[in-house]
């Protein structure tokens, strides 16, 4: 489980294909400090499990590899990664922390565009698309998870959302970066969706 509070910006080493499958590198500072084999991160929201690694020395950068299954490639936009780009990062939560966000699994629901970008005096307006079967996931003064970062909805359509995003997040993450049709991460409040299949339940039931 992540909260949605970035920790670091990574780097994109390589995305080899592996038949249906690929192994992801990533570059990492202080991630990888205390990183073991197994461990699960959360890439741009995805949550993926360390592989492998090299480095990781107070003094040096790590390099984390991640496999990365058809699923995960489907749904997000890992599959479009390329070197030099840059990633979120978040390790797991742990369970004596805050949880400042709120509650990410790092399942990736689907992806959305950026449609609209309008910069305030200290932070930005961004409005994202969002794809069939989601909108109604999401609500005002809701959360949702954008390539992993924890974020308030602040007002929301049929087919698209908007967050405001401080400067904090503008410097801290690659949303800082993103321009006008980059395509992100989305993951709903789990909230959302197991109150939606609670009711399909009560209601089922009603019916018999």
């Amino acid at each position: 489980m992540f909260t949605g509070i970035v920790e670091e910006i990574g780097e994109v080493v390589s995305l080899t294909a592996k038949g249906d499958s690929a192994v992801l590198r990533v570059r990492v500072g202080r991630v990888g400090q205390d990183v073991t084999h197994g461990a699960s991160i959360a890439v741009n929201g995805v949550c993926l499990t360390v592989v492998g690694q090299t480095g990781g020395r107070p003094d040096a950068a790590a390099e984390l590899d991640f496999d990365v299954m058809a699923e995960t490639l489907a749904r997000s936009v890992i599959g479009s990664l390329a070197a030099g780009e840059r990633v979120n990062l978040e390790r797991a939560a742990r369970v004596d922390s805050r949880l400042d966000g709120h509650i990410v699994q790092g399942h990736v629901d689907g992806t959305g565009v950026l449609l609209a970008r309008t910069p305030g005096d200290e932070w930005d307006a961004v409005r994202f698309g969002l794809p069939d079967g989601l909108a109604r996931y999401v609500a005002e003064k809701g959360s949702i998870a954008v390539d992993g970062v924890s974020l308030t909805v602040t007002a929301v359509g049929d087919d698209w959302f908007e967050v405001g995003l401080i400067p904090e997040t503008l410097r801290a993450t690659v949303l800082g970066a993103k321009a006008v049709g980059d395509a992100v991460n989305l993951e709903v409040d789990v909230l959302a969706k197991y109150t939606e299949r609670l009711l399909g339940f009560s209601s089922a039931t009603k019916s018999e």
